[in-house]
């Protein structure tokens, strides 16, 4: 994690505070996340981002994408929810392995 510094106007400030208590339980670190990887998007960015995750019971031994932990069968995993940038062959790009993350991982992705 970085600490970065910038002064933004007093508008900016407001919509910051709405969207990230409206959207991101106050969180404006993931408010401005989400945003630069809406911007990325909408400029023709080429991959696919991660929009979310939707929880899956794993219905046999189970390893986490992002740590490699095996789960057992029963284990609640998460399921990444994929967004396309705008390329014409995104399609074709988007991962083809089996992908689940532990609850660890996700909440680790979700920090500020």
């Amino acid at each position: 994690m970085k600490r970065v510094n910038f002064t933004l106007d007093e508008a900016t400030i407001a919509l910051l505070d709405e969207i990230a208590e409206r959207y991101y339980h106050s969180n404006k670190s993931l408010t401005v996340r989400a945003a630069l990887e809406s911007l990325a998007t909408h400029l023709g960015h080429n991959g696919w981002i991660i929009a979310g995750f939707t929880p899956v019971v794993a219905e046999s031994e189970a390893e986490c994408h992002s740590c490699h932990h095996t789960y057992p069968p029963g284990t609640t995993l998460y399921r990444p929810v994929f967004t396309r940038g705008r390329a014409q062959n995104a399609l074709q790009e988007i991962p083809k392995e089996v992908w689940l993350e532990c609850g660890e991982c996700v909440s680790e992705d979700l920090r500020p």
